[in-house]
């Protein structure tokens, strides 16, 4: 219940800035891995209109399955999205290599946000000079 409580604080703190207008609060949808499958987070996405790509842990697929006959269906589960969630994945993990990323010692958020656009664009350059950019 504690995670559900934390998750619903950061969707509501969610916001994407548009070129035009009044920013955006709800995503299309919601990548995340096996720890977010609960029935609480899916209902609160589904309720909010938001497409869960998030894939079913196992003893919840074995609870519906022996549940016999009545044990309802999977969620819906895109695979292929899932698989660009990888990406960003492997791209936090590069920028936890540098080390006033990955701990924070700056005191001041405005500062750890330099270090962080200053640790982006290091990796965004190494990746435009490399000669196959796949």
């Amino acid at each position: 219940m504690v995670a559900c409580t934390a998750f619903e604080a950061v969707m509501a703190g969610f916001r994407l800035r548009r070129r035009i207008g009044r920013p955006r609060t709800r995503p299309d949808r919601l990548m995340s891995d096996k720890g977010y499958s609960s029935r609480k987070i899916r209902l609160y996405l589904r309720r909010r209109g938001i497409q869960a790509v998030i894939p079913e842990r196992r003893d919840q697929i074995a609870n519906r399955k022996r549940k016999g006959r009545l044990r309802g269906r999977p969620p819906a589960f895109d695979s292929t999205l899932y698989k660009g969630r990888n990406l960003v994945e492997r791209c936090f993990g590069k920028l936890k290599r540098w080390r006033a990323v990955a701990t924070r010692f700056d005191k001041l958020a405005s500062r750890y946000l330099a270090g962080a656009v200053i640790a982006s664009l290091m990796l965004w350059l190494r990746h435009a000079e490399s000669p196959d950019t796949t």
